[in-house]
């Protein structure tokens, strides 16, 4: 039997289910995530599976501010399950470009597009040496989690910023968030998986460059 592509694994270990901040929107989400991270064989947690604190806090932000996107080109780095993406094109942009290094994480933003009735395109691959393709807004969920991703992450988000682009992120209150970078736009009380979390809400922040 051959293995099933990166969309058939992603649906046959989700469920379609409301994002907790987000209801309107829906996502492929799974609800344990050891089990699930042990069948796909990555180093990595699975990311694409469960809406994020800092990916929900952005996203909220974004449909409760359409106009920040609202017909412009937007670019979601590191986009996981796509839920940014997915709310970007909900407010309006224009286009959206998903961008991660995970072909499961590109199935499920594909996948979960779909399902909320709207248009992403994925972009596959290490595209930190870039400026974001040049898009007008640049979103980033919950990408501070550790030094050496904030290390490889922070320059692009500076690049973006310097040519212009508005440049928002969503974060939990991580320890490697550089605060002093950033100015506080919005925060939430954000609905966690207790699996993943060890509590069942977070703080969470929206900041901009």
């Amino acid at each position: 039997m051959s293995a099933p592509s990166p969309a058939e694994f992603v649906l046959a270990n989700t469920t379609l289910t409301p994002v907790p901040l987000v209801p309107e929107i829906v996502l492929h989400s799974a609800c344990e995530a050891l089990e699930l991270w042990e069948r796909t064989h990555h180093d990595q947690p699975p990311f694409w599976a469960f809406p994020w604190a800092g990916g929900q806090a952005l996203a909220r932000h974004v449909l409760d501010h359409p106009a920040l996107v609202a017909g412009r080109t937007v670019f979601d780095l590191a986009s996981g399950s796509g839920l940014v993406a997915v709310a970007a094109a909900l407010a309006g942009a224009r286009a959206v470009l998903a961008n991660d290094i995970d072909p499961l994480s590109l199935a499920a933003v594909r996948l979960n597009a779909a399902a909320n009735d709207v248009r992403v395109t994925t972009l596959a691959g290490d595209r930190l040496g870039g400026d974001a393709e040049g898009a007008e807004v640049v979103l980033a969920g919950d990408v501070f989690y550790d030094a050496q991703v904030t290390a490889l992450v922070l320059p692009f988000l500076r690049r973006a910023a310097a040519r212009g682009a508005v440049v928002l992120l969503g974060d939990p209150d991580r320890a490697h968030l550089p605060r002093a970078e950033f100015a506080v736009r919005s925060r939430y009380e954000v609905p966690v998986p207790l699996t993943l979390e060890g509590t069942e809400t977070r703080s969470a922040t929206v900041w901009a460059a």
